[in-house]
């Protein structure tokens, strides 16, 4: 199912005859290798050569290697040099600190530091409310994690994950101006991580945590939310499933469904797919079985863990039992937050008529999408190369921007509802489709408007 994508775009430095066509048979070579030729740029140009620089798609190292090589027949060609473009942009890391105050001259440096910033100081100190007007704590969230479940590449360590940690930092800034810095912890042990995140907790406005396995998530955000006096949201349980509703809701518009009245299959039980099921629940849902690695969570069999054990007792009314693949014979609804390949085109056809599909496992989702599109009706994954992108973007910078500018610590399911909806009302019933159920993630007025519905609940909730 690999596509070439930017996620693997390189850049090949080229020396090359200078001639009318030699531009046109490099692209060509590219392309016929299999790489999406996506720039090309005569970067010099000398009186029997020229350098050329061929950026392009590719699926992976072997595929670049293979376009190079098909470069690289091409009579007197030579590539210098392959740079891989996702590289080149981590390097030196893809965030900065940057003064928000002018420091020109001594007048200046008097009261951003000392002496004047020692009335600051008492005055916070007599008074510690006021650190969230008069420090970076008004609008700055730490995005914690123990490197534990990123992505799809599961157990990684702190290192590993702080350029996810930097990008998620980077994407709170860019859709809605929040200041987020990366906290990536080198222990897995839960008690020390609620005691280190409390430690930091008076720098910041608001922690979101993230990628930190399950069921230790579990324990960590509970605990947190109690012991401190700032939001705490672990955007893959409750992200996932605000975008996750906010797609379904447009989708059973499409096919001319009720919530009420479908079967629901979740292929995954960890932090995401409990989030889900419990906010499909909460908006009225009643036939939905949640699959683990053994099959269905069903009422007959004993779990280890309080949350299997609640899924055992919340859904599944039919107290099923079988595989994933059985589960969804018949199904109106599949919903994927697990692994690649659990389902094939077979699976796709026995559900039911106008079935829709979220695969949401990335990269590599549960079905291939183009396969699973010849039967479902609407299909969605987690991936920016196909149609129906369900991206937690589209809900957490807002959300956390709502959540700030409300000044409250409390995260209800209301808010949670309330988001979801302002995402899928930024789809207009005029441009509703099978292949448009959620708003681009680079929808400008997204954010926005989940901003101001979590602030309408917080004032809704005053009255």
């Amino acid at each position: 199912m690999a596509n070439p994508g930017p996620g693997n775009s390189i850049t090949l430095r080229i020396d090359a005859p200078s001639n009318f066509t030699v531009t046109s048979e490099l692209a060509a070579a590219a392309a016929a290798a299999g790489a999406v030729v996506t720039a090309l740029d005569v970067v010099e140009s000398h009186p029997t050569t020229i350098v050329v620089d061929l950026t392009c798609n590719t699926t992976g190292e072997e595929h670049a290697d293979e376009v190079r090589a098909g470069v690289e027949a091409l009579e007197g060609v030579v590539v210098r040099q392959v740079s891989d473009r996702t590289f080149l942009m981590h390097l030196g890391g893809k965030l900065e600190v940057v003064p928000s105050v002018p420091l020109r001259n001594r007048d200046d440096l008097s009261r951003a530091y000392t002496p004047g910033v020692a009335r600051v100081c008492m005055a916070i100190a007599e008074d510690k409310s006021k650190a969230r007007n008069l420090t970076v704590k008004r609008n700055t969230i730490a995005v914690v994690t123990d490197g534990t479940a990123v992505l799809g590449l599961g157990d990684i360590g702190p290192e590993a994950a702080l350029p996810v940690m930097e990008g998620k930092a980077a994407l709170f800034k860019q859709f809605a101006n929040v200041d987020a810095w990366p906290v990536c912890l080198d222990t897995k042990d839960t008690e020390e991580i609620i005691k280190i995140v409390k430690a930091i907790a008076p720098v910041y406005g608001g922690v979101n945590l993230e990628d930190i396995a399950a069921p230790r998530c579990f324990e960590i955000e509970a605990r947190l939310r109690e012991e401190l006096d700032i939001p705490v949201f672990h955007d893959d349980q409750h992200g996932t499933a605000i975008v996750t509703l906010a797609a379904l809701r447009n989708a059973l518009k499409v096919v001319g469904k009720t919530i009420g009245e479908v079967r629901i299959v979740v292929s995954g039980v960890g932090a995401a797919g409990n989030a889900i099921v419990q906010l499909l629940l909460a908006q009225g849902a009643v036939d939905i079985v949640a699959c683990g690695r053994n099959g269905a969570i069903h009422r007959g069999e004993e779990y280890t863990d309080a949350h299997r054990t609640e899924l055992a007792a919340t859904t599944n009314p039919r107290d099923f039992s079988g595989t994933l693949k059985e589960a969804v014979v018949g199904a109106d609804v599949f919903i994927g937050v697990s692994a690649p390949h659990v389902l094939d085109e077979n699976d796709i056809a026995a559900m039911a008529d106008d079935a829709i599909v979220f695969a949401m496992a990335n990269p590599t989702p549960e079905v291939d999408p183009i396969v699973a599109a010849r039967h479902a009706a609407v299909v969605a994954t987690g991936r920016s190369d196909f149609p129906n992108q369900i991206n937690n973007v589209l809900a957490f910078p807002g959300f956390f921007r709502g959540l700030l500018d409300a000044g409250v610590s409390d995260i209800t399911p209301p808010m949670l509802v309330a988001a979801a909806q302002a995402i899928a009302e930024r789809v207009g019933d005029d441009e509703l489709n099978a292949s448009f159920i959620i708003p681009s993630v680079f929808d400008p007025l997204v954010a926005g408007a989940v901003a101001e519905a979590i602030v309408r609940v917080v004032e809704s909730s005053k009255e």
